[in-house]
């Protein structure tokens, strides 16, 4: 992943959250998240990307999966995981990047469900803390986005 804060490099894990990772190789396979943003910045915590133009607008998504988050993968740093609404199976196109241990986002989580880590940082983590620095507003009524986009440039599955 190509970031406007440098290059990230995942490892997905397909045999502990194989319909998530097929569903985020879909994704990437279609472009879908060049050109957007890191629209969720909170120190900490995790950064979040994947759904919105560096304009604020929400881009349309496919079908929602299915919550995988009982596949034994924790929220540690540096982890990958879906972003979803409180709605366990909701989750979509948008994913975060833990930046520390975040247990409470492990199955079961505080609603009986958790959220769905699927694959880690394995080079990188200089980008992602460089993205965590970032000054951050209110924009389009969300909160915690960065002053000045940051964007994934592109997106690319290594075989």
């Amino acid at each position: 992943m190509e970031t406007s804060k440098g290059t990230i490099e995942i490892e997905l894990d397909a045999a502990k959250a194989p319909i998530t990772v097929a569903n985020f190789v879909k994704y990437v396979r279609k472009g879908f998240y060049d050109g957007v943003i890191f629209h969720r910045v909170i120190p900490d915590f995790m950064i979040q990307g994947g759904g919105f133009t560096p304009d604020m607008q929400q881009k349309e998504t496919d079908g929602n999966i299915e919550n995988e988050a009982k596949n034994g993968l924790k929220n540690v740093k540096g982890s990958l995981a879906m972003a979803r609404t409180p709605n366990p199976h909701s989750a979509s196109a948008q994913f975060f990047i833990n930046l520390k241990d975040n247990s409470f986002l492990d199955y079961p989580g505080q609603d009986g469900w958790g959220y769905c880590v699927f694959g880690k940082v394995t080079k990188g983590m200089e980008a992602v803390d460089a993205i965590a620095a970032v000054a951050t507003t209110t924009k389009a009524g969300h909160r915690d986005v960065p002053a000045e986009p940051v964007t994934i440039k592109s997106a690319k599955i290594a075989e």
